[in-house]
């Protein structure tokens, strides 16, 4: 399947990813034989354009953190391209499902990432010279007072004060850690940044603040967003495009606010109804509650992943495997029944 973009321009995309896969084994026995394997991303196409930024949403171990991990190369794929260009048509084009470790040296510094929890990810024995500063150093780009001016101009960017450079991160709050993650990621200039549930970790007022700086810096420093979260009501704040994950697939891609106002996948639905939608409307949504848990992505039901939760299945979905396909320009959907249903969203009465 080619990847899917937006069709907001006609320009090649900053990343590409084609039939990405991560199988772990499952071993068993005195000889730790594979017995079989954890699917945990199984064969996900999307593209992502030059300054959008792309919400990818789903429950707890549908893949999502595994998607981004692979694009990092903190995972090895098992099958499938990520073609990356951070230098746009012109410049060279990277495959970085096959690069080795040398071959991707260079190219990192155009990929950062942003994790989710702002307490683990951050050194208690480093001070905040030494955590932002430490991507310049490890690739010999600054160093002595040159990069201590160029942490104390992130410090500023991202809303810290630069008599904070000598503090720990006990020193702060929850989201001023997080603001100093941002701040570690951003050091380098990079093309694409990946934010792996930057707000999960933090209260509701500390969350709004965050996603505002990030989109204040991408508006700034021209960045590409690939948003990582579980909550729906979060991404639509930040997000040009939805991508919606079960078990190791995409189901639905859409435009945020066509998928919010009118999702094609039962899926989707139910994740929208716990989308709070201020004014009397609330009263009269419904709430979808899933039976079940996510499916095991060891041993998935067959058909449709999603069928033994869905209200809405048939035999047909019970035996045949959806693909995802395109209804509608930008829309893509993986279910049998998506022109059938009328499915409410977020901002449906």
């Amino acid at each position: 399947m080619p990847a899917i973009h937006s069709n907001a321009e006609n320009s090649s995309p900053l990343l590409e990813v084609n039939g990405l896969k991560k199988h772990f084994p499952l071993t068993a026995g005195l000889f730790s034989k594979v017995v079989s394997h954890i699917k945990a991303v199984d064969g996900v196409d999307f593209a992502l354009k030059k300054g959008e930024t792309l919400g990818l949403v789903g429950e707890s171990g549908c893949g999502k953190t595994t998607v981004g991990r692979l694009i990092m190369r903190l995972y090895e794929p098992t099958a499938g391209s990520i073609q990356f260009r951070p230098h746009g048509e012109e410049g060279e084009d990277y495959n970085l499902a096959t690069l080795d470790n040398a071959s991707l040296r260079p190219v990192r510094s155009h990929l950062q990432m942003i994790f989710q929890d702002p307490y683990t990810s951050l050194n208690p024995r480093k001070t905040l010279l030494d955590i932002i500063g430490e991507p310049l150093r490890l690739n010999g780009m600054r160093k002595g007072s040159e990069l201590e001016d160029r942490v104390v101009e992130m410090l500023r960017l991202v809303g810290l004060r630069p008599e904070y450079i000598t503090r720990y991160p006990h020193a702060f709050s929850g989201g001023q850690r997080q603001r100093i993650g941002i701040a570690r990621a951003l050091i380098l200039n990079p093309t694409l940044v990946i934010a792996d549930e930057p707000v999960s970790a933090l209260d509701v007022s500390v969350q709004a603040q965050i996603l505002n700086l990030l989109k204040f810096l991408q508006r700034e420093l021209d960045l590409t967003y690939l948003f990582i979260a579980h909550d729906l009501g979060v991404v639509k704040h930040i997000s040009d495009r939805v991508a919606v994950m079960y078990v190791g697939k995409l189901v639905e891609l859409a435009e945020a606010d066509d998928l919010y106002r009118k999702p094609l996948h039962p899926y989707t639905e139910a994740l929208l109804s716990a989308v709070h939608v201020a004014g009397p409307a609330q009263s009269h949504r419904e709430r979808i509650v899933l039976e079940g848990e996510v499916a095991d992505p060891s041993n998935p039901p067959s058909g449709c992943y999603f069928h033994p939760r869905c209200r809405y299945a048939q035999d047909r979905c019970r035996q045949e495997t959806p693909e995802l396909q395109g209804v509608a320009e930008g829309r893509y959907v993986a279910c049998h029944l998506a022109e059938e249903l009328d499915l409410a969203g977020a901002a449906s009465g």
